[in-house]
């Protein structure tokens, strides 16, 4: 079994970091693109300006580890390595998407790449989440479940129930708030008195942390050590990862209820600039390699929308597939 071990932060991680978030952030204005043109319908939440949290996230774990999250999904399958043709190819609901076409958006999904799917149900992750790593203490593996949910689901009965078994069974999962400061358009302030959210996990004596999520660094470091409890036996993390999404909750959503000065607050964070610069300081690349590695992403995401409006879409055959399992008589031919 593959053990993660502690990565300094040499050239290959920052670039790995770079590589990685410029892609998600490619893919998400790709999205939004597509979307104002009516080739991507439905519901699309874009993860703009959070992509340090699954960046220092893929560096911090091991491939057999279990991810699961909400329906703001398109960062953590990319970050996975789900490729860019099958989540544009689910965007546009064809076959070839990574579920077929029938999940869209919200619901991407890939068992090769141990991503357990993201969720619509707001907060309905969570139970799931103390459940794989159930199996995975039941099994005997080492491996880790990372249950990520927005600051809007903290606020699910289900999510201390599950907060109380995992501290009881002692379970190596890692629950992860990305807290982006609004579910929907209600802010944090509008819905609680406890503005710290990590600090629900002390009701339940959960080790538990705020992360600056707009850092790769910070990221890797708290998940890595979340991982590293949860790999001895020593039970579940709690972490309260601040970050920021540029957009709206929706692409149905102008995002009226935020200052233009909060916003360019968090732009001036952005964690791909962030991180170019120090790539840059350190002299781990050139402006140029940079260039290079921006024009990849751009033909890798350009290719990916190719290879969406060219795929079919699912035959009418597949509507029951991977819905229900056995012999229904009441499915007529």
């Amino acid at each position: 079994m593959a053990k993660a071990t502690k990565i300094k932060f040499n050239k290959e991680t920052y670039l790995k970091w770079y590589e990685i978030m410029l892609l998600i952030r490619k893919f998400e204005e790709k999205s939004a693109q597509l979307y104002g043109q009516q080739k991507i319908k439905g519901f699309c939440h874009l993860y703009t300006g959070q992509e340090a949290v699954v960046a220092g996230m893929v560096t911090a774990t091991t491939k057999d580890d279990k991810f699961i999250t909400a329906y703001r999904d398109h960062g953590h399958a990319l970050a996975l390595g789900v490729s860019a043709d099958a989540c544009m190819a689910e965007l546009f609901g064809k076959a070839t998407g990574c579920t077929k076409g029938k999940g869209g958006s919200m619901h991407f999904f890939s068992k090769e790449h141990n991503f357990i799917g993201g969720h619509g149900i707001v907060g309905g992750q969570i139970p799931l989440g103390a459940g794989i790593a159930l199996a995975e203490q039941y099994n005997g593996t080492k491996n880790i479940c990372l249950t990520f949910m927005g600051d809007g689901a903290v606020r699910q009965g289900a999510l201390h129930e599950a907060f109380n078994m995992a501290m009881l069974w002692k379970l190596p999962v890692i629950f992860i708030c990305e807290n982006n400061d609004y579910a929907m358009g209600t802010s944090v302030e509008r819905t609680t008195n406890v503005t710290d959210i990590y600090k629900i996990g002390s009701a339940y004596e959960m080790p538990s942390f705020q992360v600056d999520g707009m850092k790769c660094e910070d990221v890797h470091d708290a998940i890595f050590e979340a991982a590293e409890r949860a790999r001895k036996g020593e039970g579940p993390t709690f972490l309260e990862i601040k970050t920021y999404r540029y957009r709206g909750h929706s692409m149905s959503d102008p995002a009226t209820y935020r200052t233009k000065d909060e916003v360019t607050h968090y732009k001036n964070l952005d964690p791909i600039e962030t991180t170019k610069q120090s790539i840059l300081k350190n002299k781990f690349a050139l402006e140029a390699d940079l260039e290079k590695i921006e024009d990849k992403i751009n033909e890798i995401v350009d290719k990916s929308v190719e290879f969406a409006e060219n795929s079919p879409y699912p035959e009418a055959s597949e509507i029951y597939s991977d819905v229900y399992e056995g012999e229904y008589p009441f499915i007529m031919d």
